[in-house]
């Protein structure tokens, strides 16, 4: 029996969009999981990004300190880097409040100004991590080796460049990067 590809989907700074049109592959995750062991995903309940990850797939833009934190564990873990969606290509809709200003301006005029009860911008990290001065697309915080835009990307794309990657057919190695789709 041959061992089968680690492959991790990570959910940054985005709206999920990306992780349904992936669920939307229907069958084909059933031969997917025959190739596949799935080792880290908003999908599963998996608390920590493990080592050795053949293939991850990365939906949404770097927007707070917690997604940095990620994208450069996951940088380090992983063989093959996609960036996956047009908020980790472009930043797309979850940079719109880049034009904004500074973030705790921002978070002051949603939890202080325009609100009618507490008044107060949370303090507690796990409800707000602490917001980068800019959303960034992905490839701007770490290398990334494959594009796959769109918003969200089809699942026939979705499909067509995973099978890629596991055939070989797509690069699994660091390199420039390449836009698939």
């Amino acid at each position: 029996m041959t061992e089968k590809t680690r492959l991790a989907t990570v959910w940054l700074g985005g709206c999920s969009g990306c992780h349904m049109s992936f669920l939307d592959m229907d069958e084909f995750l059933f031969d997917l999981a025959d190739r596949v062991d799935v080792v880290y995903s908003p999908l599963a309940d998996i608390k920590e990004f493990p080592d050795g990850v053949d293939l991850t797939l990365v939906e949404g833009a770097v927007a707070n300190d917690d997604n940095l934190e990620l994208a450069r564990l996951l940088r380090a873990r992983s063989t093959t880097v996609v960036s996956f969606g047009d908020c980790a290509v472009t930043g797309n809709v979850t940079a719109m409040r880049n034009p904004l200003g500074d973030p705790q301006a921002i978070l002051r005029r949603v939890y202080v100004d325009k609100v009618d009860r507490d008044g107060a911008i949370p303090d507690d990290r796990p409800v707000v991590p602490a917001l980068l001065p800019r959303v960034l697309p992905l490839h701007q915080v770490i290398d990334v080796d494959v594009y796959l835009p769109g918003c969200p990307p089809p699942a026939a794309r979705i499909r067509d460049a995973v099978v890629g990657i596991l055939d070989g057919t797509l690069p699994r190695e660091r390199g420039e990067g390449i836009r698939f789709g």
